[in-house]
């Protein structure tokens, strides 16, 4: 029998909700590009209910027990002698969210000799030694598409929140303010507006689908070009460079995974071929940009903005300059942990645990690292290697 380490994050500060906001939410069966939302055999929980927290579990316990595994479930991942790091010595597998990321590195691979398996429950696999896992032969898979679209709508959401000035001029509401001077001497229009996105796979080729009834100029950047007719259908500008999208561009939208060779991709360098006044979004992942660039740019005013809800490490020590830069739109890691998405990757967690103790095939498009090579989607999507390193200055982090 296996022993399944699940890291997820806190619970709610007054304990998980008595009630909800809403009844029920709506069932997604089918993706646009027509893959199907996850297909366990059943699931113990309610969708809309609170999964991605410790008390929650991912609702994976009675499954998992009746079947005679063991769960270990913690939020402690970082620093010596953490709880994941005491459970690692005879955990087969380990599931963790982006949002709260167990950083799988090298040496957590290399103390985990009975590890076979590494899931994220979600988008972004990014905290795991790519390369360690297939030096090992260890599985690695995530929930592909599962919240995709819930990232694509924050996307869309920071933008006008930063375009428009939202945040401050909410601020002044509270403070019981009627500064509307203050508030729109930074707030303009989205309308007409030149808006990229850096890669145009399900989230932004989503992001570039919400954004066109905005009556904006839509461009792209990707290697992997989309079909002509989906250029032509929403009056796409395809680019081959970074600077090419960043010259024309007044908002930029970061949609690409996070490896070696995209790590540090936004630099003082390349913020430079920015507009002066550009916003930039970030929903991927934190270390596409070197931290204290994005700060010099708010400061200097090459960037009007920046927004999203993705750091490096995370969770972001208390004294990470993003929480106090000028001109951010910053949430913690929240677009891809709705209690929407948490009900879709919740069950397509349950599936690939299904899959592996059935001995049964993985979905390829959940797979991204399998018998010692990048696989499935991964191998579309990644490069071999490792960009967990300086995970560690997650541990300086208070609770």
């Amino acid at each position: 029998m296996a022993k399944v380490v699940c890291v997820l994050y806190d619970d709610p500060v007054g304990g998980l909700p008595k009630s909800y906001a809403r009844d029920d939410i709506p069932i997604i069966t089918k993706y646009p590009d027509g893959q199907t939302a996850p297909t366990p055999q059943a699931i113990d929980f309610k969708p809309g209910e609170l999964l991605g927290s410790v008390s929650g579990e991912l609702g994976l316990r009675k499954f998992l027990e009746s079947n005679g595994h063991t769960l270990v479930v913690t939020s402690d991942k970082d620093g010596a002698n953490s709880k994941l790091d005491q459970e690692l010595h005879d955990a087969e597998i380990v599931i963790s969210q982006p949002f709260w990321p167990a950083y799988m590195t090298a040496e957590r691979i290399a103390k985990a000799p009975k590890l076979k398996m590494i899931v994220t429950a979600g988008i972004g696999s990014d905290h795991t030694d790519l390369q360690a896992a297939m030096d090992r032969g260890i599985t690695v898979a995530e929930v592909t598409y599962c919240n995709s679209n819930s990232v694509a709508e924050h996307v869309v959401m920071t933008m006008l929140a930063l375009v428009r000035n939202y945040i401050p001029s909410y601020n002044w509401v509270i403070k019981g303010g009627w500064n509307i001077a203050d508030c729109v001497s930074r707030s303009y229009d989205l309308e007409g507006m030149h808006i990229g996105t850096v890669a145009a796979g399900r989230i932004g080729l989503r992001v570039l689908r919400l954004l066109k009834p905005h009556d904006v100029h839509l461009h792209y950047l990707d290697r992997h070009r989309l079909p002509e007719a989906v250029e032509k259908e929403l009056n796409l500008t395809h680019h081959t460079s970074l600077e090419s999208l960043t010259k024309v561009c007044d908002v930029v939208t970061l949609n690409c995974p996070l490896h070696p060779e995209t790590e540090h991709m936004i630099n003082d360098k390349s913020l430079k071929n920015f507009k002066r006044g550009a916003y930039l979004v970030n929903t991927a992942r934190g270390k596409l940009c070197d931290r204290d660039a994005i700060v010099r740019a708010l400061e200097s005013g090459q960037l009007a903005g920046y927004g999203g809800d993705v750091w490096f490490p995370q969770p972001a020590p208390q004294d990470h300059p993003w929480r106090t830069m000028p001109h951010h739109g910053m949430t913690p890691h929240i677009s891809g942990t709705s209690l929407s998405a948490q009900a879709r990757y919740a069950a397509g967690t349950r599936e690939i645990l299904e899959c592996y103790f059935a001995k049964k095939p993985i979905r390829n498009e959940y797979l991204i690292v399998q018998g010692g090579k990048l696989a499935g989607v991964g191998a579309h999507s990644y490069s071999a290697g490792n960009a967990t390193g300086g995970s560690e200055e997650a541990a300086k982090f208070k609770r």
